[in-house]
């Protein structure tokens, strides 16, 4: 079997790189097309400009400057339209006299190209093609050169430089990398830009010399690219290609290599094998997977066949058995009936006291729920007192001068101040209703309520304590958010949340709170963020748990942050913290509730 699979993975392999080899060769032909339509499109250029008699009347009598400006010019004029990188006109001994970039930060004006074999083709009389670095611009490109020439004479040429690096972006692709080589075999066009400069395999001293000689690459260190061919096939050749990217040092890929006789270069296709190794060992662990799957059906049948002779031995066995077997079961029936029914009272006296012990652990819960309300209210009281007494003071001087103004008949203005005493008589019931309303006890019913009331009336429970520390609270609460939750308990959660965000701004430099609400599909979302210090992270997990708290003695007994988040469970919601990079938040997040306007009012 493990033959069979080995021949078996083979043939996939082979199939495989066949297959990869005709995608290979559909996708360089394609590629040696766009190539050459590329260069086919700017090929008649520099013969088109050379044969313009404006061209040769300049090389005979180049003028002042003006006449330059105007060449500079119309080569510019001529470089756009044809969208080439650089357009420019050679003397016969290799120095520009004009160029389409004569207003670039480095021109090509004035610079003499005659070591570049461009030029000396073009001086030779033949179209000069090459590819090489710009010395002036930096940059690759292909240059195309045709000779100016009058009654066989060569004046100078014309040198049309083209940007070939679209053929990399447009053919980049993630499982093949499309490279070009000139004659000496220096990558200078790959869709992965860290093989360009390279070399496929090491120069010898004097492709190197050649090299340096033309000036062709600049600085540039042409390394090898660490390609090491393993085999040769009919389809091209297996090769190791070192990699920097990805978990694998080296990757094989099949090597297509296709000649372009009129650019001088060579173009390559690497083509990645992983996918036909992975397509190979699938095929071959399914065959595994089959092979192993038929002897293990045969086993089942030969061991089904077995089984049927045992069974047939043991039937005739268990017949005996059985009869003996039943007349013990029926006594073990009836005495463990008799236990059974034992254990059904016990179970159901146990059942009945855990019901009494959960509606005590209720009624506890409760009683936990209002005590942390009442402690609340007595940590408020001071300030409560300091915002009860300053109406009171006010509305004995308004009667003060009310009495006096009434002697004297100035009843307009004893008017006046009988409205400021309704006023503040007014503002002293809210308070009251409010700390009533929040210190009684609650049904625990859930219903539909607005939520702005509720964060209104807890702002003014948590007022005094906000003005004690002289801190500022922003409410941005909609009026059409409402909620599905007990508003006692809500209340409760928020001054909860309010009194803590107080305590936490008390001394520092900015004192601010910001209440903020939104909805989000089925859930209403409060968050109460402060400006204090914030909660260490080694205290996140902590902050939730009772009696957990990082106040001083004397200032809190760490419960209400606990019941705060078990009251917004039982409500079907939660309560949880924010991480910020300053200060606090908590979020409070309860089931949204859709109310009809009447029903708000």
């Amino acid at each position: 079997m493990c033959a069979g699979l080995w021949a078996l993975g083979l043939w996939s392999y082979r199939d495989g790189i066949g297959r990869l080899a005709a995608q290979g060769r559909t996708d360089l032909n394609l590629y040696m097309a766009h190539l050459q339509g590329l260069l086919a499109k700017y090929e008649p250029l520099p013969e088109l400009l050379a044969t313009n008699p404006r061209l040769i009347d300049f090389m005979r009598a180049p003028g002042g400057q003006e006449s330059i400006q105007a060449l500079n010019r119309y080569l510019e004029t001529i470089n756009r339209i044809s969208d080439a990188t650089d357009t420019y006109l050679m003397d016969a001994e290799g120095l520009t006299i004009a160029a389409s970039n004569w207003q670039a930060e480095r021109p090509f004006v004035g610079r003499n190209f005659s070591f570049r074999p461009y030029f000396r083709d073009a001086m030779g009389g033949q179209l000069g093609r090459y590819f090489a670095l710009g010395t002036t611009s930096k940059q690759r490109g292909y240059y195309f050169a045709y000779p100016v020439h009058e009654k066989g004479e060569i004046l100078g040429a014309v040198v049309v430089k083209i940007d070939i690096s679209e053929a990399e972006r447009r053919w980049a692709k993630t499982d093949r990398i499309f490279l070009v080589t000139d004659p000496d075999g220096v990558v200078f066009v790959s869709t992965q830009p860290e093989q360009r400069f390279r070399t496929l395999f090491p120069l010898d001293e004097a492709a190197r010399q050649r090299i340096a000689h033309s000036n062709r690459y600049l600085d540039a260190t042409l390394s090898p690219m660490g390609l090491e061919i393993l085999k040769r096939l009919p389809e091209g050749q297996l090769v190791r290609l070192e990699s920097e990217q990805g978990w694998r040092k080296h990757r094989r890929y099949l090597l297509q290599s296709r000649a372009m006789p009129n650019a001088g270069w060579q173009v390559h296709e690497l083509s990645d094998t992983r996918e036909v190794i992975r397509d190979t060992l699938k095929l071959t662990t399914l065959a595994a997977a089959l092979a192993a799957t038929a002897a293990l059906i045969a086993a089942l049948l030969l061991q089904h066949q077995r089984a049927r002779r045992v069974h047939t031995i043991l039937t005739e066995r268990a017949r005996a058995s059985l009869e003996r077997i039943n007349l013990e079961l029926e006594e073990r029936v009836t005495t463990r009936t008799a236990e059974l029914t034992r254990t059904n009272r016990r179970l159901l006296a146990e059942v009945d006291e855990r019901l009494r012990a959960e509606q005590a652990l209720r009624e506890a819960q409760q009683a936990l729920i209002q005590s942390a309300k009442l402690a609340t209210l007595g940590q408020m009281s001071a300030g409560i007192n300091h915002e009860l007494n300053q109406p009171l003071a006010a509305i004995r001087t308004y009667a003060d001068n009310g009495r006096l103004l009434l002697a004297k008949g100035r009843t307009q203005e004893v008017e006046l101040n009988l409205e400021q005493i309704l006023a503040l008589t007014e503002r002293m019931a809210k308070i009251g209703s409010q700390l009533k309303l929040f210190a009684r006890k609650t049904s625990g019913d859930l219903i539909a309520l607005p939520l702005a009331p509720v964060v209104e009336g807890a702002a003014r429970i948590a007022a005094p304590i906000l003005d004690r520390c002289g801190g500022t609270l922003e409410s941005r609460v909609p009026s059409e958010l409402s909620v599905k939750a007990n508003d006692v308990l809500l209340q409760q959660v928020l001054v909860n949340l309010l009194g803590n965000a107080c305590q936490a701004i008390d001394g520092q430099t900015e004192r601010r709170i910001r209440i903020e609400a939104h909805r989000t599909q089925d859930w209403v979302i409060t968050t109460v963020e402060d400006t204090g210090p914030g909660i260490p992270e080694s205290d996140l997990n902590l902050i939730f748990e009772p009696f957990f708290t990082t106040k001083d003695a004397g200032e809190g007994l760490g419960l209400g942050l606990a019941i705060s988040a078990r009251i917004a469970a039982e409500m079907g919601g939660s309560l949880a913290t924010v991480p910020l990079e300053s200060g606090a938040c908590f979020e409070l997040r309860l089931p949204a509730a859709d109310i009809h306007p009447s029903q708000a009012t």
